[in-house]
């Protein structure tokens, strides 16, 4: 066992607090008893604008052309003064039917003339009459 003595032992015990600080940190309502106004104004001013503006008027006719148009030509679009000209297309199927002669007939006529000569039976049939009284009997020639 140690053999200290009173005051040795406390001079070995010696106690040094630690202290800690801790922070809570919140918020809370406070009714201070102010509110909020805002006051707003929009004024109007007239502003005159001078510009010049442009607008164009386009006119579109139609005319007629029916014209056909040769293979591998096809036409663009081209201006004629200030008017453009725009070529509007129509493919068209060309059936074409032609007459091809293979041969001709050649036919004439001549006319001959010949005697001819044959015997033929010919058939010839005769009838009688003869009349008989009213007795029967045949007449008296």
């Amino acid at each position: 066992m140690s053999s200290s003595t009173p005051e040795q032992h406390d001079q070995d015990d010696l106690r040094i607090p630690v202290i800690e600080e801790q922070l809570a940190v919140g918020t809370r309502v406070v009714d201070a008893g102010r509110g909020v106004r805002i006051h707003k104004t929009v004024s109007e001013q007239p502003v005159t604008i001078d510009e010049q503006l442009a607008h164009d008027v386009v006119e579109v006719r139609h005319v007629a052309v029916d014209r056909i148009v040769a293979a591998g030509e096809t036409p663009a679009n081209r201006y004629d003064g200030d008017t453009l000209i725009i070529p509007v297309l129509e493919e068209v199927l060309v059936v074409e039917r032609r007459l091809r002669i293979i041969e001709e007939l050649h036919i004439s006529r001549t006319r001959h003339h010949e005697r001819h000569q044959e015997t033929v039976p010919l058939k010839v049939e005769r009838v009688d009459v003869e009349r008989f009284d009213e007795a029967g009997n045949p007449p008296v020639s």
